[in-house]
Formats: structure tokens, sequence, C-alpha cells
């Protein structure tokens, strides 16, 4: 599959984790990362300044959907499932010791 160009989901729904130029701390889920123009293009495309995250990230039909709309619906429940999943992880390393003290 190849990207929707405009779409920017990937760049708006998920939190990243690892410094971003102009995001130092990463990015929060469902901001709009500052790479990202007002066409919805990635303005460190093709650059070598592109976190390496960003570049590994491959568009896919289940992710993507047909529309852009469905793909920041996918992308968000599939974020809040991944911190749901992060949270109850950490409880339970915290509750069993393992909290890597």
């Amino acid at each position: 599959m190849e990207c929707r160009l405009g779409c920017g989901a990937c760049c708006i729904a998920p939190s990243i984790s690892s410094p971003i130029p102009g995001m130092p701390e990463g990015k929060p889920a469902g901001v709009r990362c500052v790479q990202l123009n007002d066409d919805n293009l990635c303005k460190l495309f093709g650059q070598p300044s592109r976190p390496v995250v960003c570049g590994a990230f491959k568009p896919d039909a289940d992710l993507c959907g047909g529309t852009d709309q469905q793909a920041m619906a996918t992308l968000m429940v599939l974020e809040q499932a991944t911190y749901e999943d992060m949270r109850s992880g950490a409880a339970l390393a915290l509750s069993t010791g393992a909290g890597g003290r």
C-alpha cells in the first residue's frame, strides 16, 4: 500500500517517545507533530533528521483503511490499547516487586 499524501494520521494519532526536531521530548498521542506542514505532509521526509521510528512506520491497509478518517480512528484505538497495556504492565510489575529498582 502507498501512503495517502495529506492523510497525516500517523503524525497525529500515536504518541512518539523518541525525540523529534522541534519536539525533544517526543510527541503525545493526539497532538499534531510540529514537522507536519499545512498540507499534512512531513517536512522531514527524505531528510537525515527524520526520526528512525517515523521512517520505520509503513502504511498498511489494515491500519490505514480506505480513508484518512479511518486511519485516524484505527490508530487512536491502537494507541489507547497500547497505553492501557503499558499501564497495566507497570502496575503488575510494581505489585510483584519487579519494578526495576
